[in-house]
């Protein structure tokens, strides 16, 4: 099922009611308003009385207080949502928006009376088998929006993989045709940016994502996220399992979705950015999401040391990719968070070894590892704890090659010479 597509005569009103439930067991939740007038569009929600009453409630979104009252939200910029946060978590990201996109342009080619898309289709869009987090959306009557036979028919197995990369590849050289469209439509996800992608189940069943390489790659960077996860899980980060599989000569980046449990269980999901309510254009700080892990953290003490743990892998393997976005929370029980394992973690060369998230608001982006340790007692560290934690993670990164060259990554040694500047540098 698709979202309703208002024809132009109609484009100037358009409002939509969806259902929101909960889990594999669809508990309702609440009821989501879309409304749109002309350019302006707002959403409202309200929760159900049984959620509300349920034993087991809590607030779905940081922003959505449990409360019988209905809460309105207008994006407050353009780059940013006008969903509530954990919903404008599961709209698809950059490369989902381009598949929708572009399928949308061909059948308007086709009929002329097709409205533009709106902010409600991009979230509608999203298959429901794959989308992230636990909440699901309905149409009130029972079926869910991109779900065939359970949603399992529209996630593709990894049999398949060669067949998502192949019209991976004709969206990005623009070469694509109505087929491939429709095979990618609704298996992106809301994890990552424009690089290509397609969620899928792995041999085992369970979840997982797909990250292709691209057109425009200078370097092997599916190879090089694949080793980011394995230093991380070396430097006694939590991680999201990652491997590399062949495609002939072409590496795909397989990487199991963290947000599932057993039998593919959903699980709530928040990215820090929801979980500080931030707009897209605010410039927030690590402070803020250790104060925002105390207060909502089941186990803050040991998710805060962790923070710390990956800051310093951050800076020395030069991820500089490290906005909200790309750092998450899972629910536990009664409201309270964990952090998620850590995905899209890429070691990047070609970059200044500059934190795109700022330490705190007096100390600005994270530049060294003097800077750190300075720091290291707001993350609740001890000078000598916070120096055991650095040799930890050193110890790990300093063994890069070795692990770039084995058989789970399967770099060549042509290939090292590109990744060395993110691994060997003044601050190893």
């Amino acid at each position: 099922m698709t979202a309703t597509k208002p024809t132009r005569a109609a484009q100037g009103a358009v409002s939509v009611q969806v259902a929101v439930s909960l889990g594999q067991a669809g508990i309702p939740v609440g009821q989501l308003s879309y409304v749109k007038q002309n350019a302006r569009e707002h959403t409202s929600f309200v929760y159900e009385t049984t959620w509300l009453n349920d034993t087991g409630r809590f607030e779905i979104s940081p922003d959505l207080p449990l409360t019988p009252d209905r809460r309105f939200r207008k994006a407050p910029t353009k780059a940013d949502s006008p969903f509530p946060f954990a919903l404008a978590d599961t709209e698809p990201d950059a490369w989902g928006r381009r598949v929708i996109m572009r399928a949308h342009a061909k059948r308007r080619k086709k009929d002329a009376t097709l409205a533009a898309l709106n902010a409600l289709d991009f979230l509608l869009a999203v298959d429901d088998f794959s989308r992230l987090g636990a909440l699901r959306l309905h149409n009130g009557k029972g079926s869910y929006y991109q779900t065939i036979e359970e949603g399992r028919r529209k996630t593709p197995p990894i049999v398949e993989l060669e067949k998502m990369y192949v019209a991976t590849r004709a969206v990005e050289k623009g070469e694509e045709s109505e087929q491939d469209l429709k095979y990618l439509m609704g298996k992106g996800t809301s994890l990552g940016g424009m690089r290509p992608k397609c969620t899928l189940l792995d041999i085992d069943g369970t979840l997982a994502l797909g990250k292709f390489p691209s057109v425009t790659d200078e370097r092997d960077v599916t190879r090089g996220e694949v080793l980011a996860l394995k230093l991380a899980k070396a430097a006694s980060i939590t991680t999201a399992e990652a491997r590399i599989v062949e495609l002939d000569s072409t590496p795909v980046a397989v990487i199991t979705r963290f947000d599932r449990g057993v039998k593919n269980g959903r699980i709530p999901y928040l990215s820090a950015s929801s979980m500080l309510q931030a707009s897209r254009h605010d410039e927030h700080s690590y402070f803020e999401i250790v104060d925002a892990i105390r207060a909502r953290g089941v186990r803050p003490v040991e998710d805060i040391v962790e923070l710390w743990r990956r800051l310093v892998f951050n800076l020395l393997i030069t991820n500089t990719d490290d906005h909200l976005n790309n750092l998450g929370f899972l629910h536990v029980a009664d409201g309270l968070w964990r952090l998620a394992p850590a995905f899209d973690v890429n070691p990047f060369p070609d970059r200044d070894r500059e934190s795109r998230t700022w330490l705190s608001e007096e100390t600005g982006p994270i530049t060294d590892v003097d800077m750190l340790l300075d720091h290291a007692q707001y993350f609740g560290l001890t000078n000598e704890a916070a120096r055991a934690i650095l040799g930890e993670v050193r110890q790990a990164v300093r063994n890069w090659r070795a692990v770039a060259l084995g058989p789970e990554v399967g770099m060549s040694h042509r290939q090292l010479a590109a990744f060395a500047p993110a691994f060997e540098h003044d601050q190893t």
